[in-house]
């Protein structure tokens, strides 16, 4: 009895010992800076709410929390920073909607989307917009549809890259709509509006954050949005349901991910403070502004989320033809 006893009590003292580490390691989380990889450009919608919720997460963890952008082939340079980052919670990734789609869209990318990644946290949803430029002429979505079919395979779109949401919110529409257009992908949504304003692209689909300013200076003008309702900082901008394609719907989305193995602690303890931050009134007018909705998902949640949408918008790149680059 005495020596079962011992043995127990070994095995208890050993499990013990081996949890310690890790526990240790949670506690004194974070005890250095914390870089966060944007895999497109400054000025992305992506880019944007990165250092957003940086800013905030800085001051819930007492770390400096920078941002470093890592822009090019659809995400997946930036991405492939984190997916061989060591897995201490010191380097995470701001991800969008294109991410489940890369594996779609490209030959070969250095990184497996889902099992070296480990879901923190979704930041928000954002409505797209479809964008032109006023010179063109075109007033709604019908008018567009209407000289895309006049001139088959004359029109262009531009996007934020291969695989972006911007690429796959555009796809959406695009085969609602039934017209044939170029896909023209750029590092990121700066330089897709500059091509769209200029005419040398004849639309765009892209995060409402990132044109709002240049629909308001009358810049771009926005025909509808993805969303299944309207945005109220643009009420009178009907969703592209109501102009007659229902299923060019599109939600964008933003999500932080971290190296697979990261210790679940870290990880938890990430998402709950992004959760307090996303829950604060500052973050939920700022976001406001930029038509974000925060998303609040566990860990695990979110984990579900991103093999969800890993298999319904490849789906929906499949459907649209595109061929791996």
């Amino acid at each position: 009895m005495k020596k079962r006893l011992l043995i127990a009590a070994s095995l208890g003292l050993a499990s013990l010992c081996t949890l310690l580490p890790v526990q240790g390691l949670a506690q004194t989380y974070p005890s250095k800076p914390i870089r966060i990889i944007v895999p497109f450009t400054p000025g992305s919608v992506t880019d944007t709410m990165g250092r957003i919720i940086s800013e905030r997460l800085s001051i819930a963890l007492g770390q400096p929390v920078t941002i470093e952008n890592r822009a090019g082939a659809g995400g997946t340079i930036g991405m492939n920073v984190v997916a061989k980052a060591p897995p201490d919670g010191y380097t995470l990734g701001v991800i969008s909607s294109g991410h489940v789609v890369n594996p779609v869209l490209y030959a070969s990318i250095p990184y497996d989307t889902l099992k070296d990644f480990a879901g923190v946290a979704p930041l928000a949803s954002l409505p797209s917009a479809l964008v032109v430029s006023p010179s063109l002429g075109i007033r709604t979505v019908r008018d567009l549809v209407a000289a895309a079919k006049a001139k088959p395979g004359t029109f262009n779109y531009a996007t934020a890259g291969v695989g972006s949401g911007a690429h796959i919110s555009a796809e959406k529409f695009r085969m609602a709509a039934g017209i044939d257009a170029v896909h023209v992908p750029f590092k990121g949504s700066p330089e897709s509006l500059t091509e769209t304003m200029g005419g040398r692209t004849q639309f765009t689909l892209t995060p409402l954050s990132t044109a709002s300013g240049l629909v308001k200076e009358g810049k771009l003008l926005a025909l509808a949005v993805s969303t299944p309702k309207r945005v109220a900082a643009f009420p009178d901008v009907p969703t592209i349901a109501e102009a007659g394609f229902p299923k060019g719907e599109f939600n964008f989305w933003v999500g932080l991910l971290a190296p697979a193995g990261t210790p679940k602690e870290i990880v938890a303890r990430l998402n709950d403070e992004i959760n307090k931050v996303l829950a604060t009134t500052e973050i939920k007018e700022r976001f406001a502004k930029l038509g974000a909705e925060p998303m609040e998902m566990n860990p695990a949640q979110f984990d579900t989320f991103l093999r969800d949408e890993y298999n319904v918008l490849g789906d929906v790149m499949r459907a649209s033809g595109a061929k791996p680059q």
